[in-house]
């Protein structure tokens, strides 16, 4: 009797193992997500999954439009698995706090991040120049044992990097280098996006209030086109202040109040049109300027290298996550990104539309259903990586 009961609890023990051990990839994600929405709270402490401590390293990466300064995150132990993330069109580099505790915390899951904010992208510009710029990190990363032991990467990109990023991952010498890529908030056709930022028109035939944000990105990358040659500079440079103060969505805060204070000053010493466009930038009129904007969609947009819609696509598995009510990139992309992949040949497409997202920030967990859809997303991810 007394060795039957033994039986059955080395039976017992060994099935909890068994469980514990095929769920600790899930658990393991579901933390990081935890983690990323800020709901870690006291039980952080004892929960010992994704819990790698994580050293970091600046590098300067060379590439053919000149170099990309990085910050390189590393696990402790060995790590197998590595990444490359890039984000969107925002100033403030591998410091954004967003941009730190997203490569933080997908470090802490045991991989190293190459954490490679673009130059372009930082001065608020969306240029070809920047996709050439991820193939090449992307390349250095995936060639160096020090970061990638098994010779590929993942390759996250958020927002207009999620885009430029899906180009970049449909190059022939990227082929063998990645493994998986991720977009956040991406987008697949730059025309498209452009064109809703100036109307909010959405491809359904719907209406969704733009970001003033992305609308005033727009209109920096086309200052030039929108006054006299000896206007073009200073209305560049009070749009960009604008942006400037809109880095950290504070507009309330010292730093913020002076650059908006700064662009004001700018537009009222300005001679017409860029006094009035610059007005109404820092005003957010957007049907004044999404009307002045819109005839110069396809121009800014012609570019191939800047739409995966307009290249060749990758084959690698792709993971393409959105906000439901995004309005900077609408989650339409998402959607009609995916179907092009997959009508292409590209098979290994998932696609996620989650209220847990704004544009690119994770949000509280409002309940079980929404919060196990994304750590399915994540542990799918994650699962290609291992």
């Amino acid at each position: 009797m007394h060795s039957r009961r033994k039986r059955r609890l080395a039976i017992g023990v060994t099935a909890a193992a068994i469980v514990v051990w095929l769920a600790a990839p899930t658990i393991s994600t579901a933390v990081f997500l935890l983690d990323m929405a800020g709901a870690g709270g006291t039980w952080r402490t004892w929960v010992p999954f994704g819990a790698h401590a994580v050293s970091t390293e600046n590098r300067t990466i060379a590439s053919r439009h000149g170099p990309v300064p990085v910050r390189i995150y590393r696990p402790d132990g060995a790590p197998e698995r590595a990444a490359v993330v890039v984000p969107g069109v925002h100033g403030g580099g591998v410091d954004e706090p967003r941009l730190a505790e997203l490569c933080r915390r997908l470090a802490a899951t045991g991989m190293t991040v190459v954490c490679a904010p673009l130059p372009e992208l930082r001065e608020f510009i969306v240029t070809a120049r920047s996709t050439d710029q991820i193939e090449d990190v992307t390349r250095w990363a995936a060639d160096n044992p020090e970061v990638a032991a098994s010779g590929r990467v993942g390759l996250v990109g958020v927002s207009f990097g999620g885009g430029l990023s899906l180009v970049a991952a449909g190059r022939p010498t990227l082929a063998e280098r990645i493994e998986v890529v991720v977009s956040i908030g991406g987008y697949g056709d730059l025309s498209r996006v452009l064109r809703y930022l100036c109307t909010g028109a959405l491809p359904d035939g719907t209406y969704r209030t733009p970001h003033d944000y992305g609308l005033a990105v727009v209109a920096y990358a086309a200052a030039d086109r929108l006054v006299p040659p000896d206007q073009a500079a200073r209305l560049a440079r009070g749009i960009r202040t604008f942006l400037e103060a809109s880095l950290d969505d504070s507009p309330g805060q010292p730093l913020a109040a002076r650059l908006l204070s700064d662009a004001r000053a700018q537009a009222a010493g300005m001679p017409e049109p860029a006094r009035r466009i610059l007005q109404g930038v820092i005003d957010r009129d957007h049907a004044y300027l999404g009307q002045l904007l819109a005839p110069l969609v396809e121009e800014l947009a012609a570019d191939p290298a800047l739409s995966p819609e307009r290249r060749p696509a990758t084959r690698v598995p792709v993971f393409l996550l959105h906000g439901q009510e995004d309005n900077v990139i609408p989650s339409s992309e998402t959607p009609l990104t995916g179907q092009y992949l997959r009508a292409t040949g590209n098979r290994r497409v998932t696609w996620l539309l989650t209220p847990l997202l704004t544009h690119a920030r994770m949000t509280s967990l409002p309940n079980a259903i929404e919060a196990w859809r994304v750590i399915a997303f994540w542990r799918g991810v994650f699962a290609v990586l291992e």
